[in-house]
């Protein structure tokens, strides 16, 4: 027993070695092509300098990191594994009777324990910094005021409305929608108030609204009941719960959201009318990095425990390196379903890692037992 704890130390050691060097050699050069992309963008913006370019391609590092991790974790296993069946180390100890899933059960925990930290801990570092980095992109590197502005300055949005009645729902319409700094303006705004039942109580139309803490500003506001005549212009507050910055997130990249806040966020998206499906895709599949990065564990192994002596191990290499990639195909396609609607996100998301679970398993069994 001791021998077997001593052993998969030893191998989660190797492992750990392997995985967090393929992390950093991964993650520089894929930031290294970034930053000579960001340099050919920024050739034509006289604003953009080169301490910019590097700013935002140091930013975006974090999130490079978490997007390779699973790769990093498959090409380091397969470095660390067939290293230790080379020098013969895994030979003997199975001759000495002690078994693969043993030994491979140590570097599996480790690679899970990899997937919770990149996403407890390392995914609200990693979203905060990217949201910094597209803030400086929309800013210097592209035309237009960011993803707002890309769909036309026009909002819908549906809230709660409870000034009026307990379940009461008011649905927003506003053209021309603007951000000057943390002020959100808009023109030609219509509010139509409804009940519990989805009845007309009162529709209002704006001239100008302007989304202040805790509330919508209703300049030059007509308030038009069923069988009434319409009101004079005055001014209207409208309660919300909505702010600035999450406008702003509803139309930017879920990948700049915490994995803490998530939850709470595709609540409020749920309840103002935007679509949630991307934030809920991507809240699942960083819930499953940790079952992905421990098959990747799994499948390095499998391809690469075979015997030198046994020939073609460049083959099984390259059969594992391209099972990774095949996982991550799948995935995407997978992810593309998911926020067509097509698949539920829980299996959008959780699908691709459980099937390469149970390709590794069924190779492990081979080499193993058949």
């Amino acid at each position: 027993m001791n021998v077997a704890v001593t052993l998969s130390i030893y191998i989660s050691r190797q492992f750990m070695i392997a995985t967090v060097g393929m992390i950093l050699a991964l993650s520089g050069l894929v930031s290294m092509f970034d930053f000579i992309e960001l340099l050919r963008r920024s050739a034509s913006w006289p604003d953009a300098t080169f301490g910019l370019v590097s700013e935002i391609a140091a930013l975006r590092l974090p999130y490079i990191a978490m997007e390779i991790l699973p790769f990093a974790i498959l090409l380091g296993g397969i470095l660390c594994f067939w290293r230790l069946t080379r020098s013969s180390e895994l030979i003997v100890a199975r001759a000495a009777g002690i078994s693969a899933w043993e030994f491979l059960a140590a570097p599996t925990i480790c690679a899970m324990l990899l997937g919770v930290v990149a996403t407890a801990g390392i995914s609200p570092v990693s979203s905060v910094m990217l949201a910094r980095a597209e803030a400086l992109d929309n800013a210097y590197l592209k035309n237009g005021g960011g993803p707002l502005a890309l769909n036309g300055g026009e909002l819908w949005l549906r809230q709660a409305d409870r000034a009026l009645t307990p379940q009461g729902v008011a649905i927003i319409h506003a053209h021309g929608v603007e951000l000057h700094g943390r002020q959100l303006s808009a023109r030609d705004l219509s509010v139509f108030r409804l009940d519990a039942g989805d009845h007309l109580i009162t529709r209002i139309e704006a001239a100008r609204a302007t989304l202040q803490q805790g509330s919508w500003a209703l300049e030059n506001a007509r308030s038009i009941r069923p069988d009434q005549l319409p009101e004079p212009p005055h001014l209207v507050s409208l309660p919300t719960d909505l702010t600035v910055g999450r406008v702003q997130d509803s139309f930017a990249s879920p990948d700049t959201l915490s994995v803490w806040t998530l939850p709470d966020f595709i609540g409020l998206l749920d309840r103002s009318g935007f679509s949630s499906i991307r934030h809920r895709l991507h809240f699942q599949a960083l819930l499953a990095l940790p079952l992905l990065t421990a098959t990747m564990a799994l499948v390095s192994a499998g391809f690469s425990m075979r015997p030198a002596r046994r020939g073609g191990v460049a083959r099984m290499i390259g059969g594992g390196v391209a099972t990774g990639f095949a996982l991550f195909m799948v995935s995407k396609v997978a992810a593309e379903f998911g926020q067509s609607g097509a698949i539920p996100v829980v299996l959008a998301a959780w699908a691709p890692a459980l099937s390469g679970m149970m390709l590794a398993l069924a190779l492990l069994l081979h080499t193993e037992d058949g």
